[in-house]
């Protein structure tokens, strides 16, 4: 009995995991965009049921523990993004278009193989400058409303050490207790689930500003990672089916104020691993049961949007931002990893973060264009020099660049190598 409930909690534990450790971001990033209340619980609803039909899909289908997932960082684009000019309308139009884009990266590989030419210092530069702003969120806490930030965050701290999986989850539930005991309470406030509809529109400052870089952020950060994860424990499933099934769940729940759907990257290693079941052929079952959690967890979306409501808005996103640290601090080692990337990562990050906004359009897309020219400034002059034109080498001196190896020079495709997760073994 045991071995046969052992994948269904498995899948019920990466999906209360996942959905404590980041709907704060998902809810701070609707509500930055222009989402009133209502559409932002609606948008968290859409958000659950569409994960978890498409889990349930794609396990039933492949009979691979393929976990599905709201795009995080695509959130924390949306913060750093704030309100456009049309206002929410306008962004579920973004939204929409950035489903497009996925799906047509699954039915044109050519696509996907241009998002895995960005080089790997611009891809994290570009996710740590989305990431900063937010996870700074716990100091000023600290510094603005310590009596309920501490207690947050030295949970958080004290778990991270001996619980890292659940020092999230824990630390929202003290800052729901937090606002329990100091906010208004939760009678006037309707926790029912709630879908409300958007009519989208367009513009062209939007899909500049929103559409393309939720999209290249969502497949840089979460759909190849994603694969590696997969790849690290044995399975290679089809990339095309799992763009195409998520890209079409994003554009159909864009007008419910969903913004991006994708394949879970960290969270993936919960029902992929020898946790989950000893026997990989049985992997798949943690990854429906996961699904099935998600639907019922998006029934609650009203409750976790009045909670979030009631509590000061820098709480939120102190959680939002404890719950990010992981995440920005791989943006930025693969940011520096390479010495020969790192001016063109650092012009990245640094227009990222400044929250610039230009022709209406928000600093994501420019600190990628900015890197992307520093690149290729770099490359062209790199490329103009003659063998007159370099120093004499004296051969006495040892040449540092031996020592580091055939994959040293410019930044590759942005396609992690298939590691093993770190964790127990089976």
């Amino acid at each position: 009995m045991t071995r046969m409930l052992q994948p269904v909690l498995a899948g019920v534990v990466t999906t209360v995991v996942g959905f404590a450790s980041s709907f704060a971001v998902v809810l701070a990033g609707l509500r930055a965009v222009g989402a009133d209340e209502r559409q932002a619980a609606s948008g968290l609803l859409a958000l659950c049921v569409a994960n978890g039909v498409v889990a349930v899909w794609l396990g039933l289908r492949q009979r691979v523990p393929i976990v599905v997932a709201w795009s995080t960082p695509g959130a924390a684009l949306l913060v750093a993004t704030g309100t456009v000019q049309g206002g929410f309308p306008v962004a579920v139009g973004a939204f929409a278009v950035s489903g497009l884009l996925l799906t047509a990266a699954g039915l044109f590989p050519v696509l996907g193989r241009w998002i895995a030419s960005i080089p790997t210092p611009i891809a994290g530069a570009m996710l740590a400058g989305v990431l900063l702003d937010l996870c700074v969120a716990p100091v000023r806490a600290l510094a603005e409303i310590p009596l309920t930030a501490v207690p947050v965050v030295l949970t958080w701290a004290l778990l991270s050490r001996f619980a890292r999986r659940w020092a999230v989850p824990v630390a929202l539930l003290v800052a729901v207790a937090a606002i329990a005991l100091t906010g208004p309470g939760l009678g006037a406030v309707d926790v029912r689930p709630v879908l409300e509809v958007t009519v989208p529109s367009w513009s062209a400052q939007a899909m500049v500003g929103i559409a393309l870089p939720l999209f290249l952020v969502t497949m840089a950060s979460q759909n190849v990672p994603g694969m590696a994860v997969l790849a690290g424990y044995g399975y290679r499933p089809p990339l095309r089916g799992i763009l195409v099934s998520t890209g079409l769940a994003s554009t159909l729940g864009a007008p419910l104020g969903g913004h991006a759907v994708n394949l879970a990257a960290i969270s993936a290693a919960l029902s992929a691993g020898p946790d989950a079941d000893p026997d990989p052929a049985r992997r798949w079952i943690a990854s429906v049961a996961s699904g099935v959690s998600m639907i019922v967890l998006g029934i609650g979306s009203g409750l976790a949007t009045a909670l979030v409501l009631l509590s000061p808005p820098l709480l939120v996103e102190a959680v939002a931002g404890l719950a990010l640290l992981g995440a920005l601090a791989s943006a930025v080692v693969s940011a520096v990893a390479d010495p020969e990337g790192r001016e063109a990562a650092v012009v990245t990050f640094v227009v990222t973060a400044s929250g610039l906004t230009l022709l209406g359009v928000g600093a994501a897309f420019w600190g990628l264009v900015a890197g992307g020219l520093m690149t290729l400034l770099h490359r062209r002059g790199k490329s103009a020099r003659t063998p007159a034109d370099e120093a004499p080498v004296d051969e006495t001196v040892p040449d540092r660049d031996q020592d580091r190896g055939p994959d040293a020079g410019e930044g590759g495709p942005y396609m992690p190598q298939p590691v093993r997760p770190a964790g127990r073994t089976g």
